[in-house]
């Protein structure tokens, strides 16, 4: 059995969980500190490598981010904007990602540095990066 272990809960799964999980990704929320431990010898599939934990952004911040995405690429109601939504594949360059930064700064009273801003490839990336840097602002 795999042991993962959090700031509020304490999971077990067994190999069988896990390798299904490693077929898709999956995010767990909420997490402070994250580890994993295996203890004798395993049976978990080859493939099984690393460990991959994404603390994902609450799922307004994702809606909002969308629609300030939608507004800002001018996209039809038609076209889908999800979490998963890459700038470049709805259409963005450059400028367009510049302009949406802007506008998630004015939404939501946040400040992204340059540095930050050319790490954010999709609207999941955006939306964890705002929560953030609100939580850093707010711990300030």
């Amino acid at each position: 059995m795999a042991t993962f272990t959090g700031a509020s809960f304490t999971t077990l799964l067994s190999s069988q969980q896990i390798s299904r999980q490693c077929l898709a990704p999956t995010r767990i929320s909420g997490l402070k500190l994250v580890s994993f431990s295996r203890s004798g010898r395993s049976n978990l599939p080859l493939s099984f490598h690393r460990l991959q934990v994404s603390c994902a952004a609450k799922q307004e911040t994702v809606e909002k981010v969308c629609g300030i995405v939608r507004k800002q690429l001018a996209l039809n109601d038609d076209t889908a904007v999800t979490g998963e939504s890459k700038f470049a594949a709805l259409g963005a360059d450059s400028l367009d990602t510049v302009e949406i930064v802007m506008g998630l700064e004015e939404e939501f009273g946040i400040s992204v540095e340059e540095e930050s801003a050319q790490s954010i490839a999709t609207v999941q990336d955006a939306a964890d990066l705002i929560e953030k840097l609100i939580e850093k602002t707010s711990t300030a």
